[in-house]
């Protein structure tokens, strides 16, 4: 019990730390949190002996349900819709096609075994949330190439988890259950959409319901719902790990009592599980295995990288009005995180003989694409002239918690470039009645909203209005700002 009182708190505290010294060169903090659990696990310092693969499991499919509620809980409807061709398809077909392509070139061009090639087509198929939003907030994108990067990697991983339930079931089923696993895989996806569309709407007719006085009960009540959804999408043989990624989504886009509270929980939840699981995987990890596949796990690596993710991009967006630049940036940015390594623990559970062997090719694998993909991301951006000048994040914001219904809503807007570009003053904009301006987030300034102020370039404008008047302010804000600016 030691290592769960000591060395795990330890653990917690060097892995923020580090993280913290190493953001001005947008490390992602699941490569530090891998780091840490490799370092103090049985091959380097021997501090920690791990090797319960059953329980990392169970503890891993508890993480993923909360990151992919998460996942859908981050993605709302107006940044979905412009890109949700281009991010749906590539978070659907493109992983797919990622998995045949990885599976046809490993078992059919370099003559690995059937099993190792489907097992690792499937797993890896899908990129990763946290790494890439991690790195991806320091690189000054296109909006739209952005967002379709950013909610592919929300979005993609269900059907990774898909394929790969699918693999292990068909290599259990042998020869005669193969075809019985599409029907299988077929409900799964379509019975996974269904209930998580249904009980996400049932979750917040309960939020709002109940409404409870105890703002800790609405964090209760979020762990309850999100665990009842995919405990009840598992028990009719849907996919529950879809589910909770569709109800994530349907709440995102729904008001509910206390939402800003449970936004805020549930992105922490969702960053103490998947750092957890890093830690996990990490103190799970054998690298003197490596020594006798660093060079399978290297192969495995490139032609995921420079092939199968670039067939699938290619295919996968045909058509749909992308240039070649930011097809090649998408093929780039595909970097590899949690889901598959959490994935490569369940040939491990289900007893097949490769299983220890893919895990390690996999985590082997996801270590070199958030190495070499994660810092090189600006440097491709760049070139491929891509990178626009980068907006600080602002230090200060406003959160509107509220304890009852209400059609108010917080609305942050922020002012297109140049930096510090004259813009109109708040006495003349033609806000929405109703709608006030309560904070200016200026670079490491706040600025106090008066009706003399006049608001620049890059400002971060946060008004109180009506929610059925956010395109109007927006509108009030924009559209009079644009044509002001002198860009030079």
């Amino acid at each position: 019990m030691t290592e769960i009182y000591l060395l795990a708190p330890l653990i917690l505290i060097l892995v923020v730390t580090v993280s913290t010294l190493l953001d001005r060169w947008s490390v992602p903090v699941i490569l530090v949190a891998l780091g840490a659990g490799i370092i103090f696990g049985s091959d380097v310092l021997g501090l920690w002996y791990f090797d319960d693969v059953e329980l990392t499991n169970e503890i891993a499919n508890i993480a993923l349900v909360f990151i992919l509620f998460q996942g859908g809980f981050s993605t709302k409807r107006e940044h979905l819709k412009p890109v949700a061709l281009v991010a749906g398809g590539l978070a659907t077909w493109g992983v797919v096609l990622t998995a045949l392509a990885t599976f046809g070139v490993l078992w059919g061009l370099l003559d690995w075994p059937f099993e190792t090639a489907m097992l690792l087509g499937a797993i890896i198929s899908s990129t990763d949330a946290a790494a890439t939003f991690s790195v991806l907030r320091r690189q000054a994108l296109p909006p739209t190439l952005s967002s379709t990067v950013e909610i592919e990697s929300a979005a993609n991983d269900p059907m990774a988890i898909l394929l790969t339930t699918a693999a292990i079931e068909a290599l259990a089923a042998g020869n005669g259950g193969t075809y019985a696993v599409v029907p299988w895989f077929i409900w799964k996806f379509g019975a996974g959409v269904l209930l998580g569309w249904i009980l996400g709407h049932v979750a917040v007719w309960v939020f709002n319901t109940l409404g409870p006085r105890d703002r800790g009960h609405y964090y209760v009540l979020m762990l309850g719902m999100v665990l009842l959804i995919y405990g009840l999408s598992e028990l009719v043989w849907a996919s529950g790990m879809l589910a909770v990624f569709v109800a994530g989504y349907i709440a995102q886009n729904r008001p509910f009592v206390h939402k800003q509270g449970v936004v805020n929980f549930s992105t922490a939840l969702a960053s103490v599980a998947d750092i957890g699981m890093f830690i996990l995987m990490g103190l799970l990890v054998s690298p003197r295995q490596w020594s006798n596949l660093w060079d399978e796990g290297v192969v495995l690596f490139l032609v995921l990288t420079f092939l199968s993710r670039p067939i699938a991009v290619m295919l996968g967006t045909l058509g749909m009005g992308l240039s070649r630049r930011e097809r090649i940036f998408i093929s780039w940015a595909g970097l590899r995180g949690a889901v598959p390594i959490i994935l490569g623990t369940y040939p491990m559970a289900a007893g097949i003989s490769v299983g220890r062997e893919v895990f390690n090719l996999v985590f082997f694998a996801v270590l070199l694409s958030v190495f070499v993909q994660g810092s090189t991301l600006g440097t491709v951006a760049r070139w491929l002239k891509l990178a626009t000048w980068s907006r600080p994040t602002p230090l200060y914001n406003l959160e509107l918690i509220t304890m009852a219904q209400s059609d108010l809503d917080l609305i942050v807007v922020d002012m297109p470039g140049p930096q510090g570009a004259p813009g109109p003053k708040i006495r003349d904009l033609k806000l929405p009645p109703g709608a006030v301006i309560t904070l200016i987030t200026r670079g490491d300034e706040v600025v106090v909203p008066k009706g003399n102020t006049r608001l620049q370039g890059w400002d971060q404008v946060t008004v109180l209005a009506h929610v059925k008047d956010e395109e109007a302010v927006r509108s009030a804000l924009l559209a009079k700002e644009q044509p002001q600016i002198q860009v030079e």
